[in-house]
């Protein structure tokens, strides 16, 4: 190692990998092309120009923080950091009060970054608006949050909503490679060698997290060095790594991609994607109960009568998880995730309860028919089951009849689909009809 490597090394002792790799130039930014290709928003910045507030939503190491950074550079503005964790409206005002100040004596502009905006409590959200839309302040605000559930809907409309996207396996391959070989501020005074195996084994444990891929690539170059070593291997990024970590936020955005998908998978029929996305849920540690209502959701919304035993399997998958519980739970969760994925479908249950719900709200409390009416001592003097045919009298258990309210009579509300079971259900409708027919 020469004097000047290690002159470098010395200035950022104590500074995470993934700080000193940080880009410094729009130049350096790797991933996020559709934010930065001409034409786009964040193209052609320069000084002088000016960007709308904007809200940076993406996954974590995507570069929102970095992307904040190097829009103050560009645009030669002031830059504020502040943390929705621990800042409150106390240091929003005053940031605000030094951008005003900073406005009027100078003309300069400020970018006030506000990281995790989406654990700002609504009070704290409002407490922005005014200064937004006065400009005084260009609100940068990062979340890995959908929006539209953690920022208020005052502040969304007069911000810009800009996605970031994970980093693809070339664009963090890249990272490494450029971490290796920098000799000033990444690790290329200790002269590693990390063969393209390790670095697609990298690439795989960051799952699109720049930061990660950095922090796992330091501590095994560190496990590197402690062997005497300077090849990297395959068992240091291992260790480095402790296991994948799965993206996966139980109140966010992540967690409803995850259950949105596991949902359609099972609707398409695709028992594969079903059971990777309940592993998902599952191995991020969600309650296997929650995967379970949903199942047993699922069972009644989207199969329905086409397979009644679906109902059956989905509520016996829950009684069984909570008889044995984890690790064995998964069993019974992954037999009736197949079953419900390969079953045929009926979403009649909806629609069929949608139907009912719409007359009753059209139509509000329609008085119930004398003959449906109980037939007390009390009842009967006023009519009430009078004319009521018992179908057990009659041939079949079945009287042609009527049970709407005399304004509904004629309503066609359950119309059985034509798959799986309930297409038997749909031929004795059409028996039953018939009979009437014939009342």
């Amino acid at each position: 190692m020469d004097l000047f490597s290690q002159n470098a090394l010395k200035r950022h002792v104590g500074q995470p990998l993934a700080e000193r790799m940080r880009p410094r130039t729009i130049a350096e930014l790797v991933g996020q092309a559709h934010l930065l290709a001409p034409g786009r928003i964040l193209s052609n910045l320069a000084p002088g120009r000016s960007v709308p507030s904007l809200i940076l939503w993406g996954p974590p190491g995507s570069g929102k923080t970095t992307l904040a950074r190097l829009l103050g550079e560009a645009l030669r503005s002031e830059l504020v950091a502040l943390s929705a964790v621990d800042a409150g409206v106390k240091e929003v005002r005053e940031a605000v009060a030094k951008a005003a100040e900073r406005r009027d004596q100078f003309g300069a502009r400020t970018l006030l970054f506000i990281d995790e905006i989406h654990r700002f409590s609504k009070t704290q959200q409002d407490a922005l608006l005014p200064h937004v839309e006065a400009g005084t302040i260009t609100l940068i605000g990062a979340t890995t949050e959908n929006p539209s559930f953690g920022v208020v809907a005052a502040l969304l409309s007069r911000c810009r909503i800009v996605r970031l996207e994970p980093l693809g396996e070339a664009e963090l391959g890249e990272l490494v490679a450029r971490a290796v070989a920098d000799r000033e501020r990444g690790l290329g005074a200790a002269e590693l060698v990390v063969d393209p195996e390790v670095t697609t084994q990298l690439v795989t444990a960051a799952a699109g997290d720049a930061r990660r891929l950095y922090s796992i690539l330091e501590v095994a170059s560190e496990l590197a060095r402690q062997s005497g070593s300077s090849l990297v291997t395959a068992e240091h990024v291992a260790e480095a790594a402790q296991g994948k970590s799965l993206l996966y936020d139980k109140a966010g955005d992540e967690h409803y991609g995850v259950v949105s998908a596991f949902i359609k998978s099972m609707r398409g029929s695709d028992p594969d994607a079903a059971v990777y996305w309940m592993t998902r849920m599952l191995e991020a540690g969600e309650d296997p109960r929650f995967v379970l209502r949903r199942m047993v959701i699922f069972a009644a919304e989207d199969v329905g009568n086409a397979d009644p035993q679906g109902l059956v399997v989905a509520t016996a998958a829950l009684n069984a998880f909570e008889l044995v519980g984890l690790p064995e739970g998964v069993l019974p969760l992954t037999q009736a995730v197949t079953y419900l994925a390969l079953a045929p479908k009926s979403n009649r249950a909806l629609t069929t309860y949608t139907a009912a719900r719409k007359l009753v709200r059209e139509h509000g409390a329609l008085p119930v028919p004398a003959k449906l009416r109980p037939g007390s001592v009390a009842g009967r003097a006023l009519g009430h089951g009078e004319g009521y045919k018992y179908p057990h009298d009659f041939e079949g258990a079945y009287v042609a009849e009527d049970y709407l309210p005399e304004a509904l009579v004629g309503s066609k509300i359950y119309e059985p689909s034509s798959s799986g079971f309930e297409a038997e259900l749909a031929a004795r409708m059409a028996a039953l009809a018939q009979q009437r027919t014939k009342k």
